[in-house]
């Protein structure tokens, strides 16, 4: 009988998501890299920071490592002319980490132009699901993609800011920088 030899296999490595810790103008980001796509632009001291990170850990199957990437230093040039006002749309392709509803809310915030503001019975309207509006408010919470999905253009109904995972300054500081026009 011939004896069957014993393949030496690799130890099961997980996937990484890169990330690079960003200060901006505002206040200091997560920036966060898997496979190409952008999943975090995450203010780094936000009240929620270890269930974001446990979500997008969870739902990449994968660990941070602190490395950099091309896609990394795009994110960061990007954010860079946004501060500077030369730059009012996005080019890097981003992976959102949720539940479908997130998503939809997410992919929702993408579309609202820069320099505009929506409510959250808005948001709800446009993802045709007027009743959600709570929901909405809390995916809106859950964002993971700060700046890229633009999250700080909600606003209360009557035209008031409403929380914000950054800081009450940091969105009124976006506002600003966008020109948006708010009732404070």
């Amino acid at each position: 009988m011939k004896e069957r030899s014993l393949l030496k296999h690799e130890p099961f490595k997980p996937a990484e998501i890169h990330i690079q810790y960003f200060k901006t103008p505002v206040g200091e980001l997560v920036l966060g890299e898997y496979e190409g796509r952008l999943c975090m632009s995450d203010w780094r001291y936000r009240k929620k920071r270890e269930i974001i990170d446990a979500r997008v850990i969870k739902g990449l199957n994968a660990t941070f490592t602190e490395k950099d990437s091309v896609l990394l230093q795009q994110a960061k040039d990007e954010l860079t002319e946004y501060f500077q006002g030369s730059r009012k749309i996005f080019g890097i392709p981003l992976l959102f980490v949720g539940t479908e509803f997130q998503k939809s809310v997410w992919d929702a915030l993408t579309r609202i132009p820069y320099g505009e503001t929506a409510s959250y019975s808005g948001l709800a309207k446009k993802i045709e699901n007027e009743k959600a509006v709570r929901a909405v408010a809390n995916a809106n919470g859950a964002n993971a993609i700060s700046i890229f999905v633009p999250c700080h253009r909600i606003i209360g109904s009557d035209g008031k800011l409403t929380g914000y995972a950054g800081g009450m300054e940091a969105k009124q500081k976006l506002l600003e920088l966008e020109k948006s026009v708010f009732t404070r």
